[in-house]
């Protein structure tokens, strides 16, 4: 009976496809195989997920798989599993979750190791009577041969360069046999060319001993298989994390170590290098494609143990896994935007069930979601409520920026006291950090006489005036636009256009003006767009070459400024308005995590907080660093609501071109979905989503809550395969959304 193969191609129909195995390619194909099978008129790539004996199609009609891709299978079976999962549980299809497991620099056509010519020296090289022989008539290709065997091997053009010669000469010594020239692999090292510092394990506090040792016992019996590891900023978190590494790697585990930001990336590498070495592979989108492949087969391979990187690197192909780290797992970059919109903080702990290893997830603002299962029990907890050596949390001050604006007349960008702050750290030669999550010059232009505000034509939002291209940017969509020399409202045509709000631009400009003798740096993303950019901006930070570092949140947590005494936070209740139920939440924990910034070295640290709401409970809470009491009473109203983490929540969003469209299919939607969903759900809508127009398409949504997800993705599943989407209408499930926008 010949072999079937069933493999997942990668365009979107959301099923498997039988193929027959040719005898040519038997002893070949594997489970994660790539292979090119015929498809409809033409052929695709896909991978085999799975072998059988039999199909479910008469096997006359079933094709021939034409080729395999590479030598070795890329999807280990255990990836696959967890890609079934990531499909069944987000909705999504399961071709769409293998192409997410899987980067595309390793499965794209034409992938592959970057290839140099290689000089080995042959025995010949080593006879001393022929090489002396060679010195009297050839000397330069003598000098070649001395170069050579000084290094044992070198690059065809670095060994003629160092011997002062030209390649030509290399290949008259190989056609006299002294040499052989041959194709070898580069590996294309994203951290090349830096110098770290070996590191030895630093002794721990009792508090970070005892959270070492439950992360120990969960590594070594699973018992509890996922520990909370919840310690203020500053606590020496990341020096548990090397230590449960150490032990996992002395059991011989690997690891994977996930950042929320990649301008972690770099400050987390030098830290874990330091300690581990050349063990360690990075895995984020801000390395080339090169780098990135590399990178991956160095771990599919085995010759990297360790993987440290953003959401993606979760699914690295590590062997015999005893270890992953989610830190600041609260973060909601974990969340992927588009199909599977998985959260990498979820999918890691599935990903440790299925492969029996241990989870830690470490924070010093802990989602409701992970807090509440830490304290039911489903998750260990171990706490770390002080800094190291006992270094006192920063003193926070709130300024109302109500009062400032009477006191001057005016709205300025910052209050007094902030500047007499930030004027004693230059005098000091210490160093301040300035945050402020909305970057550009201002938010938006404004005409004083008739009220005309400079919107997108494609989004419900007003456009953002960029100064140094001198543009009006729409964050969303991304259009560009020259500003206008007069009001385009056609009645009134008034030249005196105002900015109205500032950014991470404006802010960098008036510091410029204030603080003229001041090195400035901003950080954000019209500014790291380079290659590099983090580190070089972040390593100028910490040599002290910078005095004020202005930036977005990308500059908010997880980063170790010892000479940092001074924080900044402007506009602190931007986040607080949005309308999301998680807008208190994450105020709170963004003003935790920036405040966290200061005082991390010998000087106390202090954190001043402009608000015009300051006495919002989220900053009150923020003020005194005080989780507990801000998780009892944004319990009470999630609670009282049904709202995460008492409930699952399900956003249903349609979007279209044609408004009257989206609207009408969406209530045809729901009208379809009702009789299918248990008594247990609540629904609501389709009502406009807060974000109501997107590069050009009008947005709908139904929410969906109930106590489990498959209560609403069963019946969601069921309506999806049979509900016909008018032309133009599309629809995108996202399952424990957070963020209704």
């Amino acid at each position: 009976m010949p072999r079937i193969a069933r493999v997942i191609v990668e365009i979107a129909v959301d099923r498997e496809f039988d193929y027959l195995i040719p005898e040519r390619l038997e002893a070949d194909l594997k489970v994660g195989s790539q292979v090119v099978v015929p498809f409809g008129r033409s052929e695709a790539r896909g991978y085999i997920v799975s072998l059988a004996d039999k199909s479910d199609v008469d096997i006359s009609r079933l094709k021939e798989i034409r080729d395999r891709v590479g030598k070795k299978a890329l999807v280990e079976q255990n990836i696959l599993d967890l890609a079934r999962w990531i499909a069944d549980y987000y909705c999504a299809p399961v071709e769409a979750a293998v192409r997410t497991v899987l980067p595309s620099a390793v499965r794209k056509k034409g992938a592959g190791f970057k290839e140099r010519l290689m000089v080995f020296p042959t025995d010949a090289a080593t006879n001393e009577l022929a090489v002396e022989e060679l010195r009297k008539h050839a000397p330069k290709q003598a000098a070649v041969l001395d170069v050579l065997l000084g290094g044992k091997e070198m690059f065809l053009h670095h060994l003629a360069k160092n011997a002062g010669t030209t390649t030509g000469t290399i290949r008259t010594l190989e056609e006299k046999g002294f040499v052989q020239i041959g194709r070898s692999a580069v590996r294309r090292d994203p951290m090349a060319n830096q110098t770290i510092l070996k590191t030895q394990p630093l002794e721990l506090m009792p508090q970070q001993a005892d959270a070492l040792k439950m992360v120990r016992e969960s590594i070594d019996t699973l018992k509890p298989s996922v520990v909370l590891l919840y310690g203020v900023t500053g606590s020496g978190k990341t020096e548990v994390y090397l230590q449960a590494i150490q032990c996992a790697m002395d059991k011989g585990k690997g690891a994977i170590v996930l950042v929320p930001e990649i301008s972690l990336t770099p400050q987390t590498l030098e830290r874990f290098r330091g300690r581990f070495g050349d063990c360690i592979a990075v895995l984020h989108s801000s390395l080339g494609e090169g780098e990135r492949h590399d990178e991956w087969h160095r771990v599919h391979e085995g010759k990297a143990q360790i993987v440290i990187g953003a959401r993606s690197a979760l699914f690295a192909p590590v062997k015999n896994l005893g270890l992953i780290v989610v830190d600041e797992e609260h973060e909601p970059s974990y969340k992927q935007e588009e199909a599977p919109r998985y959260n990498a903080r979820d999918v890691a702990v599935m990903r440790g069930h299925m492969e029996k290893c241990s989870v830690v997830l470490g924070t010093a603002t802990p989602a409701l979601e992970s807090y509440c299962n830490a304290l039911s029990g489903k998750y260990g907890l171990a706490r770390l409520p002080h800094r190291v050596d006992h270094r006192k949390m920063p003193v926070m001050h709130v300024v109302d920026m109500r009062v400032e604006a009477e006191r001057e007349g005016h709205v300025n960008v910052f209050s007094r006291e902030l500047i007499h702050a930030v004027q004693q750290r230059i005098d000091r030669s210490e160093q301040t950090m300035l945050f402020l999550n909305r970057r550009g010059y201002a938010t938006s232009l404004i005409c004083p006489k008739c009220g005309f505000v400079a919107q997108c034509d494609m989004c419900s939002v007003a456009m953002t005036y960029h100064r140094q291209t001198d543009e009006l940017v729409c964050h969303i969509c991304g259009v560009r636009r020259k500003v206008p020399k007069q009001c385009p409202n056609k009645d009134c045509r008034d030249p005196a256009f105002r900015f109205a709000g500032f950014g991470t631009q404006r802010v960098e400009a008036v510091l410029a003006k204030v603080f003229p003798k001041a090195h400035i740096q901003r950080m954000d993303s019209d500014t790291t767009t380079q290659k590099d950019s983090h580190r070089r901006i972040l390593g100028d930070f910490r040599t002290g070459k910078i005095d004020i570092l202005v930036g977005t949140q990308m500059i908010a947590k997880g980063l170790h400024f010892p000479n940092v005494t001074l924080v900044g936070v402007l506009l602190a209740d931007m986040s607080l308005h949005m309308p999301d139920f998680r807008a208190a939440e994450r105020t709170f924990q963004l003003l935790t995590q920036v405040a966290g910034r200061a005082g991390r070295g010998d000087v106390k640290g202090e954190v001043i907080v402009q608000t015009y709401t300051p006495f919002h409970p989220a900053i009150q809470a923020a003020r005194r660093l005080d989780y507990e009491g801000f998780v009892d009473q944004e319990i009470e109203f999630r609670r009282e609501l049904s709202y995460p983490p008492y409930a699952h929540l399900v956003c249903v969003t349609m979007k279209g071109l044609v408004e009257e469209k989206v609207s009408f299919s969406g209530e045809a939607f729901v009208k379809a979905l009702q009789p299918e969903l248990p008594k247990a759900v609540v629904l609501a809508g389709p009502a406009p989503a807060p974000l109501a127009r997107a590069k050009g398409h009008y947005r709908y949504q139904v929410i969906l809550r109930a106590p489990t997800t498959k209560l609403v993705t069963a019946p969601l599943k069921k309506v999806m395969k049979i509900f016909k989407w008018p032309d133009g209408v599309s629809c995108a499930i996202d399952v424990d959304a957070v963020s209704l926008m």
